[in-house]
């Protein structure tokens, strides 16, 4: 299968990561498992979460996703097969949030702990937090990485701006860099990223790794109208997407999938790592015949037409 270079940390995945927030949500602990198991017999090898998953759900608590993940690892032994990514800064509680140093030390303990390693692979900043200077974010960083308990870092969700001014400090001062970022990028939420960050992630050879690489289960088709979402758990993602546009982007879709007989989810996930500076989308799935679809999409041809379809109606 073909491997990527994940920005200039040296690690290689397949063009797909596995988005960790549904495990312990929208999949138990036993569907988990057996996804994570079908996705790295596949051949796949990257695995994203984040320390706040999926605290949303009733009766979790923070970390749910990064323990099932743990408990995987350790029954598995697949953990020198994994690229395993996680993140700190998002909101545990009033005093477990943001990227201050002290925080981060104590964070990433109970992140090792959760996930059943003593290193990650990929260590995230999950959202900016201005309130914090960056020098004291990256120091904290650097003794992760010098610890050797984070190989590598990133950020998500941090504006072009900021991820500049980092990148500058981070030169300064000898401190890591953050070598990967993960935005939001699909069909319908294009612009922010062509227009903010993909020219800077080229220059800098940034590995992106997107999500919300179906648009929350929009690009499936599955949902057509509001009534469609009214009971789904992602109801609060998708009401954005019901305009004239997300009608063209599932028209679109819909003609290109029947063309190579496949689902639109499946062409929406391919035009997203098709895309220039994109290293491998991050997609969630639920169950194991949603699996072997993305799977297999991996493997989809698009061509010119194809692309420039799809390009043409999602155009901001």
């Amino acid at each position: 299968m073909e491997k990527r270079t994940l920005g200039t940390t040296g690690l290689y995945i397949a063009p797909l990561m596995f988005g960790g927030n549904v495990f312990g949500w929208t999949a138990d602990e036993q569907m988990s498992f057996k996804l994570l198991d079908a996705f790295t017999d596949a051949g796949f090898n990257a695995v994203d979460t984040a320390d706040t998953y999926s605290r949303w759900a009733p009766g979790n608590s923070p970390g749910t996703s990064e323990r099932v993940i743990g408990k995987w690892l350790s029954q598995s032994g697949k953990r020198n097969k994994i690229v395993l990514a996680t993140k700190v800064g998002g909101v545990i509680s009033e005093d477990k949030k943001g990227l201050r140093k002290a925080y981060i030390l104590e964070a990433v303990e109970d992140s090792l702990r959760r996930l059943q390693t003593d290193y990650i692979d990929l260590y995230q900043s999950h959202y900016d937090d201005p309130e914090t200077p960056i020098e004291e974010t990256l120091e904290a960083f650097d003794i992760l990485v010098r610890s050797g308990k984070v190989r590598h870092i990133g950020t998500s969700n941090m504006t072009h701006p900021r991820i500049v001014a980092t990148a500058a400090i981070s030169m300064d001062k000898g401190y890591p860099a953050y070598q990967t970022l993960q935005p939001e990028y699909n069909l319908h939420d294009r612009e922010k990223y062509e227009t903010e960050y993909a020219t800077y992630a080229a220059q800098h050879n940034l590995g992106v790794i997107p999500y919300f690489s179906l648009a929350s289960g929009f690009l499936t088709g599955k949902y057509r109208s509001e009534t469609d979402v009214a009971n789904s758990p992602r109801a609060k993602f998708l009401g954005k997407y019901f305009n004239e546009r997300g009608t063209r982007i599932l028209s679109a879709l819909d003609e290109v999938a029947a063309k190579h007989q496949v689902k639109p989810g499946m062409v929406a996930i391919v035009w997203v790592k098709n895309r220039p500076t994109i290293t491998a989308p991050i997609a969630s799935v639920t169950n194991l015949q949603q699996l072997d679809e993305l799977i297999r999409a991996i493997s989809l041809q698009l061509d010119i037409d194809d692309m420039q379809l799809l390009n043409n109606a999602s155009a901001f």
